[in-house]
């Protein structure tokens, strides 16, 4: 969608809105929102990483110098325990459910035990083929790793449930209130999880029964420092909230996403605690944001030496055929609300200020010169963007910005709209990519930016930018 969209309403649009003065993001308060006060950090609640590890170290140790086939191999000893760690990290054994038990990843355990056996096994036979362990040997071997690995975790586990319920780590539940309050009662009355609640955190004042209400920044950083918090339940879409729930996490608490109406159909990296359907809540990392910003660099810093020529081209031919006032300045909406000043080639005059800012058609598309239409229906117009990207203000690849009034307008229409700015917003996205340009739902664009964010990679970016220039062949405008 381009900043000067002439088309109808998008996706059959309710309601034309009027003109009302609009608020994009909740007033900040001064220093710039929520700060985590310096030298009061929490610490979260990390899973028993040392103890597992030791446990599988020990579980290889013991079989090696049980066997005296194995005695004869050094190294096996060696790669078996760096094998079934490497298994046990990528399957996140270090890293169990909140409430861990024994008999939930048995299963995994032991044919990660097995597969890292059986491969070293072939690979002696193939190289050292005197030395070639029985079958009896590779039988044993796993059965009696497979039972002091299990044997120490459920030891690590029962541990760990049992500091749970002896000293439940304080939470903080971030929703509506009237739903946040019933989250929090089902985690009291299920202390096994671990989790007690002492508030939440809601833009409703307090007048429910239940926790205290939390309605500013202020009070959310007193309860940190007084009750030691260290978990947060998130209950309402974690965009509405995404500056705080950054620096909560940067202050160390540990971010669970819970549904609290509906089971979760999404089985991957969820959880069950207190009944509800959870999982953990990513939040994008300092190196994702400096390999995703080295990659906008790169990227647009080349386009922009290549096209050059093309640019200053562009600029004299718009400026003969359509006279001053080449370049089009718009206020846009990026990541966590921000505004920034969007650049692209004047392709149509709106007729005032007002129209272009509230009006999702300015109207008179076909009074547009020949030259015009063809920027359009080329993408040639947006390329200023590029120094957008190279400024920081925008990413090669993110959902589109839209102008303030209807970030306002669709985050009320639509759910899921807010949630998109918690990532940078982009020249190029995943739902382009998928033909959601111009005037096409915005509903849709909204589920395809979430799951943009959500699963965000480098190797997606990649591919989204090489799927937009493979599109750039067949243009059909934005």
């Amino acid at each position: 969608m381009t900043a000067e969209s002439t088309v109808p309403s998008p996706g059959g649009q309710p309601r034309e809105y009027g003109s009302s003065p609009v608020s994009v993001m909740p007033p900040r308060e001064p220093g710039g929102g929520f700060r985590f006060p310096a030298g009061q950090r929490t610490t979260a609640r990390h899973a028993d990483l040392l103890p597992l590890a030791a446990v599988d170290a020990v579980a290889a140790l013991a079989t090696g110098q049980g066997l005296p086939e194995i005695q004869r191999h050094p190294m096996f000893v060696v790669a078996l325990l760096f094998g079934v760690m490497a298994l046990n990290t990528r399957a996140s054994l270090y890293r169990p459910a909140p409430v861990p038990a024994l008999l939930d990843e048995l299963p995994t355990v032991c044919a990660r035990i097995a597969v890292t056996w059986c491969t070293l096994a072939a690979l002696v036979s193939a190289f050292a083929p005197d030395g070639a362990l029985s079958a009896r040997t590779l039988a044993l071997g796993c059965a009696a790793q497979s039972a002091i690995s299990c044997a120490g975790r459920g030891t690590v586990h029962w541990r760990r449930r049992r500091a749970l319920v002896l000293r439940p780590g304080a939470a903080l539940v971030i929703g509506p209130a009237g739903t946040a309050q019933r989250v929090a009662s089902a985690f009291l009355r299920h202390p096994g999880c671990g989790v007690r609640p002492v508030g939440v955190v809601s833009d409703q004042p307090a007048g429910v029964d239940g926790l205290p209400v939390l309605t500013t920044g202020e009070e959310v950083q007193r309860a940190l420092i007084q009750n030691s918090v260290r978990v947060v339940l998130v209950v309402e879409p974690p965009g509405e909230r995404g500056p705080m729930l950054r620096a909560l996490a940067e202050a160390g608490c540990e971010l669970w996403e819970v549904d609290p109406d509906s089971p979760s159909y999404d089985g991957r990296g969820r959880h069950t605690l207190a009944g509800f359907s959870c999982r953990r809540l990513p939040i994008a990392r300092r190196h994702t944001s400096i390999g995703k910003r080295f990659l906008d660099v790169a990227v647009s810093g080349t386009l922009l030496l290549l096209v050059s020529p093309l640019l200053v081209v562009c600029a004299v031919v718009l400026r003969l055929s359509d006279g001053p006032g080449v370049v089009f300045r718009q206020e846009r909406i990026g990541k966590d609300g921000r505004p920034f000043t969007l650049l692209k080639f004047r392709t149509h005059r709106p007729v005032d200020a007002h129209e272009a800012a509230t009006r999702w058609s300015v109207a008179n598309e076909q009074e547009m010169s020949p030259f015009c239409h063809f920027l359009r229906r080329t993408s040639l117009d947006e390329l200023l963007q590029l120094l957008n990207v190279l400024w920081g203000d925008m990413s090669m690849v993110g959902p589109r910005p839209e102008r303030p009034y209807f970030v306002t307008k669709f985050s009320q229409t639509y759910p899921g709209y807010a949630a998109r700015h918690r990532m940078q917003t982009g020249i190029t996205g995943l739902a382009q990519v998928h033909g959601l340009r111009g005037d096409t739902s915005i509903e849709d664009r909204c589920r395809f930016d979430n799951a943009y964010i959500d699963n965000w990679s480098l190797w997606q970016d990649i591919c989204i930018l090489l799927r937009t220039a493979a599109a750039l062949v067949r243009p059909t405008g934005s």
